[in-house]
């Protein structure tokens, strides 16, 4: 069975979910493009909420619903 891609939006959303999750700076974002830069650091953003909520690693992104 083929894998499906995840389209480069939603990677960028998960992987700024992750970098705001373990603490990163919004400043670390690898991406200067706007588009894309903003899913960045939408996912960063809720990673950033998930970790305030005393979340933490796989628990929460199982639980965080904008990831699925």
């Amino acid at each position: 069975m083929k894998r499906q891609k995840r389209d480069r939006s939603s990677i960028l959303f998960n992987r700024g979910f992750t970098a705001g999750l373990v603490g990163k700076s919004k400043d670390e974002c690898p991406v200067t493009l706007g588009e894309l830069r903003n899913h960045w650091l939408s996912g960063w953003r809720e990673g950033r909420e998930a970790h305030w909520d005393g979340q933490s690693g796989v628990s929460a992104i199982h639980i965080n619903p904008s990831l699925h």
